[in-house]
């Protein structure tokens, strides 16, 4: 018997979960009546259970996620599950429940009972919806999420942390609701865990078959229980990935059954002062700025022609981690020191469901506004901000309030249709930057651009041709991987942004390590693994140190640990496999291929053994390289452009295809190079070894070794 919390096996007859200590007594989520295995409806109630092999007893509504997820998540998921089943996947697993809820229920109609659950459970899976996970089962009291899996999530542990927070904060609302009705405590407990699950299949109804990887819903599971009503518990993993994002307060090692060591647990407290993995890092502290004169002198030029009145829009772009955004803020540093006014905008991964969301945020940024302020305050501002730039601008108040969510209740107008408000909004913004225009330069900066708002994105071409008419400069950072019709017109610029070079990476390592003898060796070490890509040097060495294989402080530390091998930073991974998932299905199909051949891949070896038309590889290895996943070396031969890329598609991949595919490279190799056999033969033996055939290892091996034999040099004879 299988556990509906953390997944563990268990004998048929048990009452508790030997891991995580879940009850398996069914109990009607509707009246709290025991319910024995395998009913259709409650003996108790009367209400329609959930079919057999769903979370368990609870209202028909909540048996299955098709029934509760979100049409546009359930689209993506939907179109993507060929390509996302059979994979490992970094993840965030989130248990939350009410606490007490047999109490509560017990000698309650069913329709009261009703009454008070169904939103409890609706404002959980609004909170986890809000932020893109995935609620996989519904557990009469409370749920189980997934961020990060099945739709891989660079900042998983940031979404569910914020759900958390959500889902709280929802709670509690309705809690207080409640109290005006009938005085019954209503309180929700949350634990949270960040580590590995294999998505096994996802079926038609959205279910999803996974198998944790080590201890990560059981952890999860246990941060739930630990936890207080109405408080969040994560364990080190998620802090770490969340660090910087929310605050936190350390509750020291907590005792898990089955654990010799205790875990250390933390209280998620409120959301942090970092919106972006920059802040983050800057938070906990930057390094010295290297490397990046030439791009610093060409954003200087870009700014020169903007101040002599030909507005401009430049985007800086490069693959993630390479730098971009740290660029863009000492360039942005130095505007302000130029006495320049500068509004900056942060597109954030998780808003992009909102829409216009974008430009909301711009529109506060121009007119000074806090997030934070007050509505009579905010519209106040709103009002002498709007109408000192230009007093024609009174007509367009209402809007300007409605946009910033701060309307007078009293005289508030209904959403209107979404097009003409759209348009309206365009309408505001075009005066809004010729009147700003007119009263001198400024500086708009969109960062992380890649993940603006469709709404918003609409509109941006409407905003950069207004800029390229006054003294202005637009400037944007993003990756390869996004592209606007409008940035073929006369007045944009394109700055790409490299990894560092040897010796700027050098510095960059050194400041990090320091001098000590001892990580000289690591500091080579680091700069092979990551190639110059400032975000991926960081984390290395901020994992190391928080492994404790360095010990001491930023700039001075000793290494404790001689293990050669660097493991990807958890950061990293997820980093990077968001960007895999991102990809069409045929093109993550042709990337994962490649993987397996090896950092260096010979297309022609791809094309026999990927499965697609010969168009189609052709097609998907030109997008590829357009988006910076690999490099073309010749006509045939083809390179990634970062090991650790080619590690994490490879490591996402479950071991049985891996297997499959290496068997099937070998095997190609044969036949392509058929008359090269003896350059190959190393390389064939390689793939037969990963594949699981020791005997066709060892006879690629000999070859290997009689064609080393035969090209050495013959040395002379002793005398």
């Amino acid at each position: 018997m299988k556990c509906r919390r953390c997944q563990a096996e268990n004998r048929e007859a048990a009452r508790f979960c030997r891991e995580c200590g879940a009850t398996f007594a069914h109990v009607c989520s509707s009246c709290g009546a025991d319910v024995e295995a395998g009913s259709k409806f409650c003996d108790g109630c009367g209400v329609l259970l959930a079919p057999p092999g769903a979370a368990g007893p609870g209202p028909a509504r909540f048996a299955v996620p098709e029934s509760y997820t979100p049409k546009h998540l359930a689209e993506k998921i939907l179109t993507s599950k060929s390509a996302l089943e059979g994979e490992r996947k970094q993840v965030t697993v989130l248990f939350a429940d009410l606490k007490g809820s047999m109490e509560l229920l017990a000698d309650r109609d069913p329709e009261e009972a009703r009454k008070i659950l169904d939103p409890v459970l609706e404002r959980m899976m609004e909170a986890v919806h809000r932020y893109e996970g995935t609620v996989n089962q519904v557990m009469g009291d409370g749920v189980m999420a997934l961020f990060g899996a099945p739709l891989a999530h660079e900042d998983h542990a940031v979404r569910a942390c914020y759900a958390a927070l959500r889902m709280q904060e929802s709670v509690k609302r309705y809690a207080v609701e409640r109290q005006r009705v009938e005085d019954i405590p209503i309180h929700v407990r949350i634990g949270l865990h960040s580590g590995e699950v294999v998505v096994r299949s996802i079926g038609s109804d959205l279910h999803m078959d996974y198998t944790a990887v080590g201890q990560t819903t059981h952890l999860a599971a246990r941060m739930e229980q630990a936890a207080l009503p109405g408080s969040i518990l994560v364990t080190a993993d998620t802090m770490r990935l969340a660090e910087g994002f929310v605050t936190v307060k350390s509750l020291g090692p907590l005792a898990i059954k089955g654990l010799s060591e205790g875990v250390d647990a933390y209280e998620v407290i409120g959301a942090g002062t970092a919106r972006t993995r920059f802040q983050a890092a800057a938070a906990r502290g930057l390094t010295r700025f290297v490397g990046r004169g030439d791009e610093l002198t060409a954003l200087d030029a870009g700014l020169r022609r903007a101040l002599d009145g030909h507005g401009l829009a430049m985007g800086v772009v490069g693959a993630a981690g390479v730098g971009k955004s740290r660029l863009c803020q000492e360039f942005v540093e130095r505007c302000r020191s130029r006495s320049l006014p500068v509004v900056e905008v942060h597109c954030l991964s998780h808003a992009r469901t909102a829409p216009l969301g974008v430009l909301r945020e711009l529109l506060r940024g121009a007119l000074g506004v806090n997030q934070d302020a007050e509505p009579d305050l905010a519209r106040e501002r709103i009002s002498e901000r709007l109408v000192a730039l230009d007093p024609s601008l009174v007509d367009a108040l209402p809007l300007a309030h409605d946009l910033l969510a701060v309307s007078d209740p009293s005289s508030a107008e209904p959403a209107g249709d979404p097009l003409a408000q759209e348009r309206a909004v365009a309408g505001l913004l075009r005066r809004l930057l010729r009147a700003r225009g007119a009263a001198g330069a400024f500086v708009v900066h969109l960062d992380d651009a890649h993940w603006i708002d469709p709404q918003s994105e609409r509109l941006l071409a409407e905003l950069a041709d207004v800029a390229s008419t006054t003294r202005a400069l637009l400037l944007l950072n993003f990756r390869p991987e996004f592209h606007a019709a409008w940035m073929g017109r006369s007045y944009y610029q394109q700055l790409s942004v490299a990894p560092l070079g040897r010796e700027a990476t050098r510095e960059m390592i050194s400041d990090l390590l320091g001098h000590d003898p001892s990580v000289v060796e690591l500091r080579e070490l680091i700069r092979e693994r990551t190639q110059g890509n400032p975000f991926f040097i960081e984390e290395v060495v901020h994992a190391l140190a928080a492994s404790g294989a360095l010990a001491g402080e930023r700039g001075a530390y000793r290494r404790t640990s001689s293990a050669a091998d660097l493991d990807v930073p958890a950061t990293v991974q997820s980093l990077l496999a968001a960007r895999v998932d991102a990809l069409a299905d045929s093109d993550k199909l042709v990337l994962q291929t490649a993987a397996v051949i090896g950092k260096r891949f010979s297309g022609l070896i791809l094309r026999s053994i990927v499965g697609l038309p010969t168009g189609e590889v052709d097609r998907s290895l030109a997008m590829l390289e357009h988006v910076e996943f690999i490099r073309g070396e010749t006509e045939s031969e083809y390179v990634f452009r970062h090991p650790l890329t080619q590690e994490v598609a490879y490591g996402s991949q479950l071991l049985e295809q891996r297997i499959a595919l290496h068997a099937a490279v070998a095997r190609a190799l044969e036949e392509v190079f058929a008359e090269r056999l003896g350059e190959c033969a190393a390389l064939i033996a390689h793939h037969w070894e990963q594949a699981r055939r020791p005997g066709q290892a060892r006879r690629w091996r000999r070859l290997a070794t009689l064609r080393v034999t035969r090209i050495q040099p013959r040395r002379p004879p002793r005398r």
